[in-house]
């Protein structure tokens, strides 16, 4: 559903800063669609990304950002939703009337010349006009340190980089030279770095999607890296987009991703070190490096396998994305909630699957 306010010029490609796209949990929340969120789930933060004519500038295999150059009209997918393009001045009353569950706002740049600028629009406007606080998740590509600091003075209070890849060899595979792609390994660390010299320890996170190829150990060393560094790991389980060159791909198996979930919360609590967790010969995660009664204490939270992300003033995340990672159903990848005995009870099913 539509406002007048929101419809798209026949044949004309809506483009930021006019217009943001919206995820699907993002409109629902706002009231642009109807519908309702499996087990009652609420989106604590509402997602915004930037488009322009063209779309983004990158060539990543898995992202349905790629994709979209070949079915922009039809309208594609990212993060598995659709995300539909709104006039960012009715998005951001909106926002201004949500509730006071939703306690945050991320802005996702895209790789674009003009993002680096509109970017800063967006977010003084909203910062502005709202108290809610405010993520980028931003493109080292089209960025430079200044840039960072012009971030902060626009009234953002976190920053996220998508490295994604585990590996610099897998980096390279899906983002790089041989895919066409304009990223850089070194640069969107360096980037990472320097986001949390500017804006503080904790005050930045990696993006990491777990199946784009790597070992177990790899993914357990790139979140170790992350934290060593000062921030943490925002994860997330690969979905096939349509359209990408990576469509046909199997999201990876679920015990590999409820072991990687473990891993990560053990290891951005301080809770566990990655020379302390073991691995079979084909890196597998057969150990975690703490007493099996704290591990069952730990798993029986639930907490590990919810959803990793930006937090809001309680402390809990808030950036949730609803069935992001997969269709609403029995096998939720990133919980948008507390599980409950019988998800724990799946979950501990699944973990050593």
């Amino acid at each position: 559903m539509q406002s007048a306010n929101t419809a798209q010029i026949p044949g004309k490609i809506p483009e930021t800063p006019e217009y943001v796209r919206v995820s699907l949990a993002a409109a629902m929340t706002l009231g642009f669609v109807q519908g309702w969120f499996y087990r009652n789930a609420r989106l604590g933060c509402i997602n915004l990304l930037m488009t322009y004519n063209g779309g983004c500038k990158a060539n990543c295999t898995f992202c349905g950002l790629a994709g979209e150059k070949n079915q922009w009209r039809t309208g594609g997918s990212f993060i598995r939703v659709p995300w539909k393009a709104y006039v960012l001045e009715e998005v951001i009353e909106r926002i201004i009337r949500t509730p006071s569950y939703v306690s945050r706002v991320c802005i996702s740049m895209i790789t674009h010349p003009r993002a680096r600028e509109d970017v800063l629009r967006i977010c003084r406007q909203i910062a502005f006009r709202t108290d809610k606080a405010i993520s980028l998740l931003i493109s080292p590509s089209v960025l430079k340190k200044d840039d960072l600091w012009k971030m902060k003075e626009a009234g953002a209070e976190r920053i996220g980089v998508a490295i994604d890849c585990a590996t610099e060899r897998l980096f390279s595979q899906h983002r790089g030279k041989p895919v066409r792609g304009p990223h850089s390994w070194q640069r969107y660390w360096r980037t990472y770095e320097e986001s949390l010299e500017v804006f503080g320890q904790g005050m930045a996170g990696v993006h990491l999607i777990c199946g784009l190829g790597e070992t177990e150990r790899q993914m357990v060393e790139a979140i170790s890296r992350a934290r060593s560094m000062g921030g943490s790991t925002h994860l997330f389980s690969f979905f096939p987009e349509p359209g990408s060159a990576m469509e046909s791909e199997l999201p990876p198996p679920m015990g590999t991703y409820r072991r990687i979930q473990l891993a990560r919360w053990l290891i951005d609590n301080d809770r566990a070190r990655v020379g302390e967790i073991e691995f079979d010969n084909q890196d597998r995660i057969v150990g975690f490096g703490i007493p099996q009664t704290d591990l069952d204490s730990i798993i029986a939270r639930g907490e590990p396998f919810e959803t990793s992300g930006c937090p809001g003033p309680d402390g809990r995340v808030a950036c949730n994305r609803p069935y992001g990672n997969e269709k609403p159903g029995n096998q939720i990848r990133n919980f948008p909630f507390p599980p409950n005995k019988e998800d724990v009870a799946r979950i501990n099913g699944e973990l050593w699957q």
